[in-house]
């Protein structure tokens, strides 16, 4: 969908859950190149894919063993090692001499952190196994929807797509490139800085420029429906959550209560020193949405204000606004539809990397293209 209105078509997609591929269709229709499958069985994959060659591979692979929130057991994890079944499609496709252009790798900035970084650097240097120049960069979605949600993307491309006049032809100390070139710390932070520059890397790190982002969204009134209608949770239930917040947030929501306007924000529920805990967000935010696994992976919408305070679950039509595709046809029961969506990539975030960087490798990219998409999670 990010892509679309930038000319790309879809060639083939694959995901080894077969409740995805009922959320895809129900948007899609049935075109026939969604693939259930595990990544892993590579002859099973390279069965399915075109024999064209395609301009852009995508993945986005589990974050269980590499998000902060998790295991962190890195790549060697049973989940977020699926990365290796990705590279493994690709050296097929190299041997077949269909190694895509260029390649996007998404997951949570937790990649740059798992074993002291050890797992992003493992995965630059596949790339750079395949010939690929690589860039990195982080994008969160509050600057284009009202949810906190950093991600990390990791762009591959091959010398022949390189921007005219940006083909490394040596050696190049990061000293010496324009300060345009290494912009908005938002997007290249310093832990991310610190890896990009160690010299291992500098060979093939070829750094795009990259424009400022826009102002956050902290419109989250805008996107939670507010009416009688709404599936509020009956008195017991709110008083048992806010019984579960922090003194200091529940100084907040008193305050708040009192109010003659209404505040939405939203709740998370965390264990804190062993005891469950209702922690509140109102800075016009949501919090990063999740796959509900268990009801502490669920966010809580909260109305307060007017001496009242209404406390009930997200719907899944306000996480499709929340992953910036509000109209994305819902026909699938509600905690499917909130596990496609936790899983998601942010719309209008790969809309803006198609926009800003990939136009940088494929500036005739609104003609009709060519992607690949894998993706296990």
């Amino acid at each position: 969908m990010g892509l679309d209105p930038f000319g790309w078509r879809c060639l083939y997609a694959n995901d080894i859950e077969v409740k995805k591929r009922r959320m895809y269709e129900s948007c899609f229709g049935r075109p026939g190149h969604y693939h259930v499958e595990d990544v892993w069985n590579t002859d099973a994959v390279m069965a399915q894919i075109p024999s064209q060659r395609a301009d852009l591979a995508s993945a986005s692979f589990p974050c269980v063993d590499l998000s902060l929130a998790g295991n962190m057991k890195g790549l060697n994890g049973s989940q977020s090692g699926a990365f290796y079944g990705f590279v493994k499609i690709l050296r097929a496709l190299q041997q077949g001499e269909r190694l895509p252009r260029a390649v996007l790798v998404e997951n949570v900035i937790g990649f740059m952190a798992a074993h002291d970084g050890k797992a992003f650097r493992i995965a630059l240097k596949e790339l750079a196994k395949l010939g690929y120049y690589f860039d990195a960069f982080v994008v969160d979605a509050r600057y284009f929807v009202p949810q906190s949600r950093p991600r990390l993307f990791l762009l591959g491309f091959l010398p022949e797509v390189a921007p005219n006049g940006r083909r490394m032809t040596g050696p190049r100390k990061i000293e010496a490139l324009r300060t345009d070139d290494l912009p908005d710390m938002r997007l290249r932070p310093k832990r991310l800085m610190q890896i990009l520059r160690e010299e291992e890397f500098e060979m093939t790190w070829l750094p795009l420029i990259l424009p400022s982002l826009p102002a956050e969204k902290r419109t989250l009134a805008q996107v939670i429906d507010t009416g009688p209608s709404e599936e509020w949770w009956p008195t017991t239930l709110v008083s048992k959550h806010l019984n579960e917040m922090h003194a200091s947030h529940r100084q907040r929501v008193e305050k708040l209560k009192d109010a003659k306007q209404l505040t939405v924000g939203t709740i998370y529920r965390r264990v804190r020193d062993g005891k469950s805990r209702s922690e509140i967000r109102t800075d016009g935010l949501a919090g990063c949405l999740r796959t509900p696994r268990g009801g502490s992976s669920r966010q809580i919408v909260m109305v307060v204000g007017n001496g009242n305070v209404r406390m009930r679950w997200m719907s899944p039509r306000e996480y499709a606004r929340l992953q910036g595709c509000p109209d994305f046809p819902i026909e699938v029961e509600r905690n499917e539809a909130l596990y496609g969506f936790g899983d998601a990539v942010c719309v209008p975030v790969i809309s803006w990397i198609a926009k800003e960087v990939l136009s940088q490798l494929f500036p005739n990219s609104r003609c009709a293209t060519q992607l690949t998409k894998t993706a296990r999670d």
